[in-house]
């Protein structure tokens, strides 16, 4: 059974009954093909209407849908001869941050991101995305690896933030986030960020300070989720859809901003409602900005990946 949002409730129930008459018209005689005809022209009339005017609020709850794509589907999707690599070679293997080595288009690619996890199980294994510092020090670890031998970075970003318990404070969390973000400024090879879902906080920048900045066309990208800004400046959570509004979280406004470099468009409906052809579009926006950085010297890189981030603001 698909997942609805709040907002889709109208277009829930219009999808429904186009199943019904479907299930009717299976089991009978009755000739209703062209009643079928009508309410999915409705469905798909009132589905391009609703999406094409998504408050940044419901864009929010767009990125967080439970069946968008996560780590594992881009690289079941796009990747050949993927090597997960794991560990953070100091404490453990923090699996709310995935890596390894593959190929991404016939190219050499280590491709790091976040992985949410799509059941109770996965989602409890790997901690709803939101990373330990020994998952940033790991994705250090594999961008050192990816810069020794001359090997662009692809990361794909997407946690609610980084985790924000007790044990993760203890581990050093802040230092490991700032060491992961330095790292990516730092790297003499391309990177690639795509922020595929919500990019929240430090724990999304520690993975996204790249040359280039992909968004998927409903991901959202801050500094804080719109729930905590509306609790700190109104002490109350209610108050999400205000300050999502506010914060500017969608990728068109960031794009205009400066913050991220090009906007990919996404399925009809997002990319929860056709994951194959999301990861697709996707696999290409990286593909051409990879190849933007053909014959580029390791200084060039740096010194671009340097003006664009001085450039902000």
């Amino acid at each position: 059974m698909a997942t609805f949002l709040d907002f889709e409730k109208p277009i829930a129930e219009l999808e429904a009954r186009v199943a019904d008459l479907r299930q009717t018209a299976q089991a009978g005689d009755l000739n209703i093909d062209a009643e079928i005809e009508r309410l999915q022209a409705k469905s798909e009339k009132l589905l391009r209407e609703t999406y094409g005017r998504l408050t940044p609020w419901q864009k929010t709850q767009v990125a967080r849908h439970p069946e968008r794509p996560h780590f594992k589907d881009y690289v079941a999707g796009l990747v050949e001869d993927f090597v997960p690599l794991a560990g953070d070679r100091a404490f453990a293997d923090d699996q709310a941050i995935m890596g390894g080595l593959g190929r991404l288009g016939g190219r050499r690619v280590m491709l790091i991101g976040h992985e949410k996890g799509d059941d109770t199980a996965s989602r409890l294994r790997h901690n709803f995305g939101m990373a330990k510092p020994e998952g940033y020090r790991k994705a250090i670890r594999l961008m050192r690896l990816a810069g020794r031998f001359g090997i662009p970075v692809v990361t794909l970003v997407d946690p609610p933030g980084a985790f924000p318990g007790v044990q993760a404070e203890e581990r050093g969390q802040a230092e490991a986030i700032a060491r992961s973000t330095e790292e990516c400024l730092e790297l003499s090879v391309p990177l690639i960020a795509a922020i595929v879902g919500e990019g929240g906080s430090g724990g999304a920048i520690a993975l996204a300070a790249a040359n280039k900045v992909l968004m998927l066309e409903h991901s959202v990208y801050a500094v804080i989720s719109p729930e905590g800004c509306a609790s700190i400046l109104w002490r109350t959570a209610e108050k999400a859809a205000e300050a999502a509004e506010a914060m500017r979280v969608t990728a068109e406004d960031l794009r205009q901003l400066g913050v991220i470099d090009r906007v990919v468009p996404e399925p009809l409906g997002g990319a929860h409602r056709n994951q194959a052809e999301a990861i697709a579009s996707l696999g290409q926006a990286i593909g051409e900005e990879l190849g933007r950085y053909a014959g580029m010297s390791p200084s060039e890189i740096k010194a671009e990946r340097r003006r664009k981030f001085l450039s902000i603001g």
